[in-house]
């Protein structure tokens, strides 16, 4: 019983599956874009990427293996030289599957399978993604500049309260005036009271 594997067979036996993937890598490594059925394209997914990992170290044993399953020397020759420069710096994800609709005979789902490295329209409008680092330094410097403008602005606004050296000045100043109107009301009310005893003489006189 085969309960839990979800290895796909294709719908062949292992040696025809084999010699089909083999093929279709052949097809891919030296067209770099093939069209395919998305199980076929999942299936050679699985078989290519691990032998373009292997080239990207260009030794004896290294093409010996992938000579074992590419079979060609001519994709052993494109693969070492061409793929494998370009795919030098990426680690892993080297295909990418385009799904086109369905097949007019029996409606299997069709796609392309290509090189991710080889579309240049992809990569040309793929956008760079931009870094940015941020320091605290400049964070506290920003926060100062924008604190400034608000402090003067609110120094415009609001007025200005006066000092207290101001405010002990003016009760000074109120102090001598009013002892300054003491004496003079005091010498109006002897006027008065003078004028008052003068009148009482003069009638005691009369």
């Amino acid at each position: 019983m085969r309960h839990g594997k979800k290895f796909n067979h294709l719908g062949r036996q292992k040696g025809h599956r084999e010699a089909m993937l083999s093929n279709m890598a052949v097809s891919l490594i030296m067209h770099k874009k093939i069209n395919t059925t998305v199980a076929k394209a999942k299936a050679l997914r699985k078989f290519v990427e691990p032998i373009i990992t292997k080239a990207k170290e260009d030794s004896t044993h290294s093409r010996r293996l992938a000579f074992s399953y590419l079979q060609s020397k001519d994709a052993i020759k494109e693969l070492f030289s061409e793929v494998a420069v370009k795919v030098a710096d990426r680690p892993g994800g080297y295909t990418r599957i385009l799904k086109t609709g369905f097949r007019a005979g029996d409606a299997a789902e069709m796609c392309f399978i290509e090189l991710v490295d080889f579309n240049e329209n992809m990569l040309a409008s793929e956008p760079k993604k931009k870094t940015r680092r941020r320091s605290k330094k400049k964070s506290t410097s920003e926060s100062e500049e924008v604190a400034a403008p608000a402090a003067k602005a609110s120094k415009t606004t609001e007025p200005e309260a006066p000092a207290i050296e101001d405010v002990e000045a003016v009760a000074v100043a109120e102090e001598v005036v009013a002892e300054a109107k003491a004496p003079e009301a005091s010498t109006g009310e002897e006027a008065e009271d003078t004028a008052g005893d003068e009148k009482k003489e003069e009638g005691d006189k009369a």
